[in-house]
């Protein structure tokens, strides 16, 4: 795309625009859901809605570029925690977590939203929890399990399900204020998922033993 002068943009400028065009579009889809326009996202960042098209090519394009950054971001935030040894990493988390808002309210309308786009999107999700569990298990952070896959869906379930109820049974009167739903599910969910995931839950081995008897896989160690 050329300027007014004839002369090729800035480049550095020009990915700039990108991002503030990329970061809008995923405040608007979070706040308004997947059916906002074009013309409305490009005023929220500023721009025209036809330096919108020029980077992305279209709503669609606009779209998987968001996914890919949401789902980036909350990988690298993610990865960080569970490899970490230090309190002071998930201290600077705890407090930063409203930053981190509009990324809840875009997975949200994501998943809300359904279809074959909600699908890859979570599969990308699960692949990367089962991919920053491996890297928690080679800190040494994070115990092996049986089947990591599993596991990984397990969690990409039960978060996002949490996530699901609070907002679904507690609907606001107006628009969905993310930064309260996150401070809601902290007060209601951190510690006792926390206690889960680090100290367990059941005294003994008898529910697991059984199961893996029921199976056809003898209680034994984990591979």
């Amino acid at each position: 795309m050329s300027s007014a002068s004839g002369e090729p943009p800035d480049r550095a400028s020009d990915l700039t625009a990108r991002a503030r065009i990329r970061d809008a579009a995923v405040a608007c889809f979070g706040q308004q859901g997947f059916d906002v326009t074009v013309r409305t996202i490009a005023e929220r960042a500023g721009v025209s809605a036809g330096l919108v098209i020029h980077h992305f090519g279209s709503k669609a394009g606009l779209r998987r570029a968001c996914d890919d950054y949401v789902v980036g971001l909350v990988n690298e935030i993610k990865t960080e925690s569970i490899t970490s040894h230090d309190s002071r990493t998930i201290l600077q988390q705890l407090s930063s977590m409203e930053e981190h808002a509009p990324l809840l309210a875009y997975l949200f309308r994501a998943i809300l939203a359904g279809g074959e786009t909600a699908t890859a999107l979570y599969e990308r999700m699960v692949s990367d929890v089962e991919r920053y569990l491996a890297a928690g298990e080679a800190e040494g952070t994070v115990r092996p399990s049986r089947d990591r896959a599993k596991r990984a869906r397990w969690m990409a379930a039960n978060a996002t399900g949490s996530l699901l109820l609070l907002v679904t049974l507690r609907p606001p009167d107006g628009g969905t204020d993310f930064g309260r739903v996150i401070r809601e599910w902290s007060e209601e969910y951190m510690l006792p998922a926390l206690e889960v995931y680090t100290e367990g839950l059941l005294t003994e081995r008898t529910m697991l033993d059984a199961y893996l008897m029921y199976v056809g896989d003898p209680p034994g160690g984990t591979s």
